[in-house]
């Protein structure tokens, strides 16, 4: 075994093994290039605390996983899958005797959920746990958890470059922190821009390639050595290499490294340049940590990555380009330094390095925790907050996340995992796609499940903008499965990796003699996607609604915008509407027969203010999206009413045809309200508020049959007031408040009750010559105000004390009135007129 390489690390296996030895657990702080990957397994593979116990290696990423099984396989002096091993999500290498396991994150979580105390392991160690991926968040807190319930003896080592080992230690709470110096050569930084801070939009923009393509050319001019650039994604890495071709010198090789090419050519970009030749490597942050390409000295930092941020007011995640954090830097730079003296030339001003964010959030706060949230219910934890996590589960997305698994079937109302979603959980894809290559399985489309699975697990293959590239995704299974006559421009290898996927998916899965029936694509995709079946909306072309209540829409012209139904597989989280990237149609008969369970049928009978009427109509409904909706011809009465007493409650009684016999009624009961402490009688409150509380017992029996605003017209409101009163209380009505007075001249005088506080007569001086007092009403104890008018009709004066009229003003009045009216009777002494 090649257990000595004089790296830093080594300095440290000896406290290492004392922490151990006593039982402790281990954060080790060492820096990129200390050699912890490497030296650490191999270093503790025959402690005696072990007991022949197998080692769990954690590594963030399959490349990482499979490099440091290759490497650590060498120093150890026999084949990979012997002594060591390594196991990704369909990928795996180990033996019977396989002593040091190499693994991705998620593995360690379904070795824990398959046997909780994980007997046949003695050391987890947690590699490069500063990228704080949801994965290994959780894989920490449930070993802790283990070890503290089932698993005294089993021991932990978090490593990291750049993480604070306190908090970590903190965490395990039996930790011991160990520091390592690493053996980093010097690195030239150059800064390539010449100014200030500038918007992202100059970053990330048209010239940011041809500024990464100058800067390789500039590199390759003045340095010795390979060169590995950092860029966001594939995109840019296949436009790199496009501006590259035929600019670089005959001995320079120009290869990429991102996590979707093939293992062939990922190797191909780890081996060192044959002598006499160079390389460049285009990589993504994949190249950060735990990798050592041999020959670098040279590192181009584009100061951008990519990642995936989840929305739980959406339900979707979305891609976005974001600037590099300044420990994602330093570790960039630092790839420069591994072997030798470096250069590092930054695509940014000095001064934008010190606005950098220090590092990057933890991906649990802002990943889609469907599958974290499925893991705790397998596990049998229902709150998050019963593990220790250096960062617990946001509340928001993991509501988001137990709702779809809920309508995945995976989890009950309880938020306890079901039959399938134990079974989902122990399958390799996320819980959405699991569930749709188990339901396609059912259904005898097994095969056509599996490509769709490879193909949403996979970046799209087809050339953004190539001609004849659409949305629907028919379309890339007939690629697949070699039935397309299109020439559309594909990504072969992409393409490739894809039905290799495929066919590991079907072993899986253990499917044979399947139907791959592209035509079903839809129906599949729905028991994916259950919260993104669409329906087209009728006003906007391309525009639908999903049954998560959202819409969505196809950018530009796409033949799916003429499908009534469809399935959305790939869209981003936009904050009003997502646009739609890849779907497929689905036909209504399917819905009905495989998601009857969850439609509904239903009456809906309500207001619709914008009608003011009430609507009355049948609808199916799939949750948020509406499957049919029709005219009831025949609605239930007492529902009609109902809804329609509604509208009335949320207009108010000024929406009905008060007169003003029907508004002087109400007044006239409400005056006599107010008196009943003189008069010993309580009518029924006719007040506004009283009136609009008990509205369905006085005004429901009009109103039977009717519909519409238009038709409370007919509504005669005195009639209806004068319901609400018994015979009894009619006449005592009629009695104590009576609508007309009869004055000495012989009219009857209308009284007016609604005028204000006092009811009201107004009448002529001539009608009442002769009458020596007030008149009043409920019994004489309320006399009227009296308002005097001319013979023209325009009020003279306003009194309460007729008597005192006709002895002060009446002189003065006469005197004036009869001048202007001389031939009306104006007598001396009008008491006796």
């Amino acid at each position: 075994m090649k257990l000595s390489q004089n790296l830093p690390i080594e300095a440290a296996i000896p406290d290492i093994k004392v922490a151990l030895a006593a039982g402790l657990n281990v954060v080790l702080e060492a820096p990129p290039g200390a050699g912890k990957t490497t030296i650490v397994p191999l270093a503790l593979m025959d402690e005696a605390w072990l007991d022949g116990k197998r080692i769990v290696m954690l590594e963030p990423r399959r490349l990482a996983a499979r490099a440091a099984a290759y490497r650590l396989s060498y120093l150890f002096g026999s084949e990979v899958g012997n002594t060591v091993g390594y196991r990704t999500r369909l990928d795996s290498k180990t033996g019977p005797l396989t002593r040091i396991e190499v693994v991705t994150e998620g593995i360690l979580t379904r070795f824990l959920q398959e046997d909780p105390a994980i007997s046949d392991v003695g050391l987890i160690i947690f590699d490069e746990f500063h990228e704080r991926s949801v994965h290994a968040d959780l894989g920490l807190a449930l070993a802790v958890e283990s070890r503290s319930v089932l698993r005294e003896d089993l021991r932990i080592i978090v490593m990291s470059a750049t993480l604070d080992g306190m908090e970590v230690a903190t965490l395990l709470e039996d930790a011991r922190v160990i520091k390592t110096a690493g053996r980093a050569y010097p690195v030239d930084l150059r800064y390539l821009e010449a100014r200030g801070p500038r918007r992202f939009e100059e970053l990330s923009g048209p010239e940011f390639i041809s500024k990464v393509v100058a800067a390789v050319l500039r590199a390759l001019k003045e340095e010795e050595g390979s060169v590995l650039v950092f860029l966001p994604g594939s995109g840019e890495i296949r436009r790199v290499e496009s501006g590259l071709i035929d600019r670089v010198p005959p001995e320079v090789e120009v290869s990429s490294l991102y996590g979707e090419l093939s293992r062939e050519l990922q190797d191909r970009a780890l081996r060192p340049s044959p002598p006499g030749r160079r390389k460049v490597v285009l990589a993504t942050s994949i190249a950060e940590t735990s990798l050592t390409i041999d020959g670098i000295r040279i590192v181009i930092d584009g100061g951008l990555k990519r990642i995936s941020r989840f929305s739980p007011s959406t339900g979707m995640s979305r891609l976005e380009t974001i600037r590099v954090t300044r420990d994602s830097a330093e570790q960039r730079a630092g790839r420069a330094g591994r072997l030798e003296p470096g250069v590092c030339y930054r695509l940014w001003d000095e001064r934008e390095n010190c606005a950098l964010r220090q590092r990057n959030t933890p991906e649990i706060m802002e990943a889609d925790l469907a599958p974290l949230a499925l893991n705790l219910a397998v596990w049998g934890v229902k709150d998050p907050l019963k593990l220790r996590w250096l960062d617990p589960p946001p509340d928001g997305a993991m509501t988001q996340a137990k709702e779809i698994l809920r309508r995945l079937g995976a989890m009950d109302s309880d938020d306890s995992a079901t039959v399938r979603g134990k079974e989902i959980s122990k399958l390799p894809l996320h819980p959405r796609l699991t569930h749709m290559a188990l339901k396609g399985n059912d259904l005898g489309l097994g095969d056509l499940a599996c490509y769709l699975s490879a193909l949403l697990s996979e970046r799209d293959f087809l050339r953004v903008g190539s001609v004849g590239a659409d949305s629907d995704i028919r379309h890339r299974l007939e690629i697949l499965l070699g039935r397309s006559r299109s020439q559309v421009d594909h990504d072969r290898n992409s393409c490739e990796r894809v039905k290799a996927m495929a066919q590991q998916l079907k072993k899986t899965f253990g499917i044979r003699d399947s139907s791959d029936d592209v035509e079903k694509a839809g129906l599949l995709l729905a028991f994916a996607f259950p919260d993104r079946i669409a329906r087209r909306r009728t006003v906007g072309e391309g525009r639908y609604l999903l049954s998560n209540g959202r819409g969505a829409y196809f950018r530009g012209k796409d033949a799916l915008s003429k499908e009534d139904y469809i399935v959305a597989a790939s869209i981003d989280g936009g904050e009003r509407e997502s646009q739609i990237f890849l779907a497929a149609p689905v036909k209504l008969t399917d819905l009905d027969e495989y998601f009857a369970g969850d439609i509904i049928d239903s009456q809906n009978i309500a207001w619709d203010q914008a009608e003011g009427a009430v609507i009355a109509r049948r609808q199916r409904k799939l949750w948020s999206l509406v499957l049919s909706d029709v005219q009831i011809q025949k609605p239930d009465g007492e529902a009609v009413l109902e809804a329609l007493l509604s509208g009335l409650r949320q207009n108010g009684l000024g929406i009905l045809p008060w007169d003003e016999a029907a508004t002087n009624l109400k007044a006239r009961i409400n005056l006599l309200n107010r008196m009943s402490g003189v008069t010993g009688i309580v009518f029924p409150d006719v007040s506004d508020n009283r009136l609009l509380e008990t509205i369905g017992a006085w005004l429901a029996p009009c109103i039977a049959g009717m519909t519409r605003l238009e038709h409370l017209k007919k509504l005669d409101m005195s009639a209806v007031i004068s319901g609400i009163l018994n015979r009894e209380e009619r006449q005592a009505l009629d009695r104590l408040a009576p609508t007309h007075l009869t004055v000495p001249s012989g009219s009857r005088i209308r009284i007016d009750y609604a005028g204000g506080e006092r009811p009201v007569l107004a009448v002529r001086i001539q009608e009442v010559l002769g009458l020596a007092v007030t008149p009043a009403i409920a019994n004489g104890k309320l006399p009227l105000l009296l308002h005097l008018l001319s013979p023209a009709g325009r009020p003279v004066q306003v009194t309460e004390d007729l008597a005192g009229f006709w002895t002060n003003s009446y002189p003065m009045v006469r005197k004036e009135l009869k001048g202007r009216y001389p031939k009306h009777y104006w007598p001396d002494d009008p008491a006796v007129a």
